[in-house]
């Protein structure tokens, strides 16, 4: 059934309580692939990093990655699993042109990690607890680029093109239980913990999990069903959502499209669909297959993985803060509210203001800087903060010079400027624009004459007794001086020329 007009939001959550599966597909970031020895560097030509294990040529056997064991290990353990003591590979039966070998070497019922949860902190301070069904290890599929198309996909292209340099990549696939109780805020939930799973994911060191270059990517499960019943419906599966924001949008979407097709009477296809970031809507993908669909059975190639108990014990205590509790702390130290905070997560700069501290800056400093003057560049750029090509230590370096009164707000944001554009550290921006500030009496006192002279009239409000009229001479001494002028002491020296005490 075609649905063209969607209910409203409070409509659909009127009569329905939304129910989430979130599969989230996390590429490794190892050296090699997940079964052979070729490369995984991005930027090489097309087909150049294969060899016959990922293409599937006869004779060719595999071999496990240790190192993307040992990753999938670790983000089970902090995703508070259980860690299998043996468990296998499968093989996953389907033909696409992308599957070199036609099938994808995965984990069906033996996953390594299982039954695990993550607890996720909403805007407001909320913590909502999402369950794990399960993660497990697995190998990505090629590349298509579709040509000829209006859309970019297959339907209408007159031409296909294949890369299998990707073909074999270490993922980790992590598999929620069905997220119940979130109610109005399901797409709120579904955003917030595919944001906490991608900074777990970053603090543990095991992929840069940059979702705009695919490294992670969210495939969201969504079903209806009416208030009160117990029973699930039929979902939908929007494939490879990867923004946070499209995480939002499509779970939104997808509640409001199933209840307009079920106020309707119609009845919802179990299928997958594709998110369209320009119009914030899904259209239909294919009819989704079932497990039996994929004919799952052992790998005969592969011999089971049983990870010694000892080992995950190492492992489980080298874990670091996991970054919920360290936004809290920081947020503590930092002395900011839940919503401050929240936007320096929103921002990504949490690690930046971090380092910024340790370099030697105090902390509303380096979050002033970091949240302000470098946030909009970035914006204006359309970057994000940490591609800037300014260093920590080098923030801290303006704030330094700040803070021993060589610069003022002003001419910190030209050294920053300075800096981004390439010419040196601050303090040889500083050196090369000649920024330092002016603060020796004897080079203020002749500009401040002449400020009071060319404003005789200021002069006699301040003489009167109005002291608040100082700042507009002061305004004329910084302006004068190419705002490199001491404003503290620029003031008191207006107000000793005067007469005038402070």
């Amino acid at each position: 059934m075609t649905v063209t007009e969607l209910v409203s939001y409070e409509d659909a959550l009127a009569s329905y309580d939304p129910v989430m599966g979130l599969e989230v597909h996390v590429e490794l970031g190892t050296r090699t692939k997940m079964f052979c020895g070729c490369s995984t560097a991005l930027g090489a030509e097309p087909n150049t990093q294969t060899c016959p294990v990922c293409l599937g040529m006869p004779g060719s056997l595999p071999v496990v990655n240790a190192t993307a064991v040992e990753s999938t290990v670790r983000i089970g353990l902090a995703l508070n699993c259980e860690i299998a003591e043996w468990c296998r590979f499968a093989r996953k039966n389907y033909f696409y042109p992308d599957m070199p070998k036609n099938f994808q070497i995965s984990q069906y019922d033996e996953p390594i990690a299982f039954n695990g949860y993550l607890d996720v902190q909403l805007e407001d301070g909320e913590v909502f607890r999402v369950e794990i069904e399960r993660a497990h290890m697995e190998e990505d599929t090629g590349k298509s680029t579709h040509i000829g198309g209006a859309t970019g996909r297959i339907h209408g292209a007159s031409h296909s093109l294949l890369d299998y340099n990707r073909a074999g990549i270490p993922l980790v696939e992590i598999v929620t239980k069905p997220i119940t109780g979130a109610g109005e805020r399901a797409p709120e939930v579904a955003r917030a913990y595919v944001a906490e799973l991608r900074e777990l994911i970053r603090a543990l060191g095991v992929s840069e999990a940059r979702m705009e270059m695919g490294q992670l990517r969210c495939d969201v499960n969504l079903s209806l069903r009416p208030h009160g019943r117990e029973t699930f419906g039929t979902r939908s599966e929007t494939k490879n959502v990867n923004s946070l924001r499209s995480v939002e949008r499509a779970t939104r979407f997808e509640i409001q499209r199933h209840a307009a097709v079920l106020d309707a009477g119609g009845t919802i296809v179990q299928e997958t669909r594709h998110f369209h970031e320009d119009t914030g809507s899904t259209t239909s993908g294919r009819v989704k297959e079932e497990a039996e669909d994929y004919r799952y059975f052992p790998e005969p190639d592969l011999v089971p993985v049983a990870p010694a108990r000892e080992w995950v014990a190492e492992l489980r205590a080298g874990l670091p803060e996991l970054p919920r509790l360290r936004r809290n702390r920081l947020r503590e130290e930092w002395g900011v509210s839940q919503h401050e905070m929240q936007s320096v997560l929103n921002a990504g700069a949490i690690d930046l203001i971090t380092a910024t501290i340790d370099a030697g800056a105090p902390a509303d400093q380096a979050r002033k800087w970091w949240m302000g003057e470098l946030a909009r560049r970035a914006n204006e750029q359309g970057t994000e903060l940490s591609a800037l090509p300014i260093a920590p230590a080098e923030v801290a370096r303006v704030c330094e010079l700040v803070a021993e009164g060589s610069l003022n707000d002003k001419l910190a944001r030209q050294v920053i400027e300075g800096v981004l554009a390439g010419e040196g550290g601050p303090d040889e921006v500083v050196d090369k624009r000649g920024l330092k500030v002016v603060s020796d009496t004897g080079a203020l006192s002749a500009a401040v004459d002449e400020a009071i002279a060319a404003n005789g009239a200021i002069a006699d409000k301040i003489r009167g007794g109005k002291v608040q009229a100082a700042g507009a001479l002061v305004g004329a001494v910084m302006k004068a001086t190419r705002g490199q002028a001491d404003a503290a002491r620029v003031r008191e020296l207006i107000l000793e020329k005067l007469g005038v005490q402070g």
